[in-house]
């Protein structure tokens, strides 16, 4: 039985407790599953505390769905995860996506991206594209988001987080 998960909150670390919450397992479980997959690398600082970045939450939750919702065995979901890289192919696409725009908005800061010029063109080449996706729909509203109010850059990099969560959950 598939249980609703929490989405996943727009932070780039999350200790096990957080994860054990976001993913529906124990924290016991979650280490257990480091010694098993070795996709499964959380960085561990002081006195060995645990910090997940969030891909890992994501291969935690594709771990969790195929161990308790698809009735894989440890050996199975292993070899499941092994031949399909991990994420499932639009996940990975869509991860990418996300995760080039995150860095360009790192680079760049929202002051160059959000000018009235840039934020006008994208809306235009968007509206001609007649987006038919749920990606291109919610790049859509980021870009009227961005074009009705001047927003921070944490505000636009937390609305992209969200957009990315929808899209792969």
């Amino acid at each position: 039985m598939e249980i609703a998960l929490p989405l996943i909150p727009a932070k780039r670390y999350f200790t096990i407790g957080e994860v054990s919450d976001l993913c529906g397992v124990k924290p016991y479980v979650l280490r257990y599953w480091e010694q098993e997959f070795t996709q499964l690398k959380p960085m561990k600082r002081r006195g060995n505390r645990r910090y997940y970045q969030h891909h890992e939450v994501l291969l935690i939750r594709r771990i969790r769905g195929l161990l308790y919702d698809q009735g894989f065995t440890i050996s199975g979901a292993r070899n499941q995860l092994l031949e399909s890289g991990g994420l499932n192919r639009g996940e990975a696409q869509a991860l990418a996506a996300f995760d080039a725009d995150v860095a360009l908005l790192d680079e760049e800061g929202l002051d160059e991206l959000a000018t009235p010029d840039v934020v006008q063109v994208g809306a235009e080449s968007v509206d001609q594209a007649k987006p038919s996706s749920a990606h291109a729909q919610a790049l859509v509203s980021a870009v009227a988001v961005a074009d009705q109010e001047k927003i921070s850059l944490e505000q636009l990099r937390a609305e992209l987080i969200t957009i990315r969560d929808v899209l792969l959950a």
